[in-house]
């Protein structure tokens, strides 16, 4: 069985940073894609950083490219997250997915393993 548990979550100021971690047990990610996608207060969840098989792709929505950054760990069982300038419009729940059936590009998910999220919370 696959676990996935994210870390790092917290509250931080405007222009602030903070790094998530995402930490897959029973089985590495090889193989799999890897993601992290966001709820903000009263909207749907929405894919915002993606990571190809290869680590060589990777997607990043509008709203967070040249602020975030997706990596992973050379053993395939930690992704991380790195945001930068963080803004009050970052605020939500961030969850950790490793995707079994979608497309890197996008973050698309039909099926996936989900962490239980972490809060992240920017205030002005």
């Amino acid at each position: 069985q696959v676990e996935v548990v994210e870390s790092g979550g917290g509250l931080v100021q405007a222009g602030g940073s903070l790094r998530l971690s995402c930490k897959v047990s029973g089985s590495s990610f090889d193989g799999l894609l890897m993601g992290w996608f966001r709820q903000p207060p009263g909207k749907e969840r929405e894919g915002f950083a993606c990571i190809g098989r290869s680590a060589t792709t990777v997607y990043y929505a509008d709203s967070v490219k040249g602020r975030f950054a997706i990596s992973s760990d050379s053993a395939k069982t930690t992704v991380y997250l790195q945001m930068d300038k963080l803004e009050p419009e970052d605020t939500g729940v961030y969850y950790c997915a490793a995707i079994r059936s979608g497309t890197w590009s996008g973050c698309v998910v039909y099926a996936a393993y989900w962490g239980q999220g972490t809060q992240v919370t920017v205030s002005t």
